[in-house]
């Protein structure tokens, strides 16, 4: 059994596309899907399973979604080794007094082609400071991400399915991910 981190984007967000973690707990179990567990409101998930087509596996989720509650939310998911690696590419491990709640990591469906890397390079709107590895992207928002022009900036530029993650919850989707893992 592989453990894997589920990551819906826009659930629960400004009173819409509302679903109830225990519904997406069911979803899960209804998919046969082993030991799933999520971690705060906002669309987070850990589960097991033997499937090793991901990209089914997350249609099939999206499909679920739909059909019982009505609205599509992109999934995008990672394995433990993947997750084990954005935690180890991060471009700020070194960097004194870094407040990892203000540290993003936006998870991308696919990499970037080398045309939209040029743009993400080139973006300049504000004291965010931006990092690009394969499908994933490193912000640091010294100021909160509030009042920050850069995620629309982002979604502009992308033209993609993302979903963004602090810090903390990046560390604490790969520990429980490690510790279903490890008791399969």
């Amino acid at each position: 059994m592989t453990a894997i981190i589920c990551l819906l984007r826009g659930v629960n967000v400004g009173g819409s596309n509302k679903i109830s973690m225990q519904a997406l707990r069911e979803i899960c179990l209804s998919l046969r899907l082993r030991g799933p567990q999520t971690y705060i409101q906002s669309g987070n998930l850990v589960f097991g399973t033997a499937e090793r087509d991901l990209d089914k596996l997350a249609a099939r989720i999206e499909d679920r979604i739909e059909k019982g509650h009505g609205f599509r939310s992109r999934v995008i998911l990672r394995t433990v080794a993947e997750m084990r690696d954005v935690v180890a590419r991060n471009p700020f491990a070194e960097r004194k007094g870094l407040n990892p709640s203000k540290l993003i990591v936006s998870f991308l469906l696919e990499a970037p082609n080398v045309e939209t890397r040029n743009r993400l390079a080139a973006i300049n709107v504000g004291p965010e400071e931006l990092r690009h590895h394969g499908r994933e992207l490193y912000i640091y928002f010294p100021d909160g991400m509030g009042r920050s022009k850069l995620p629309a900036v982002l979604d502009r530029t992308l033209k993609a399915p993302a979903t963004a993650r602090n810090w903390n919850t990046v560390n604490k989707l790969l520990a429980m991910a490690q510790e279903l893992e490890s008791t399969a």
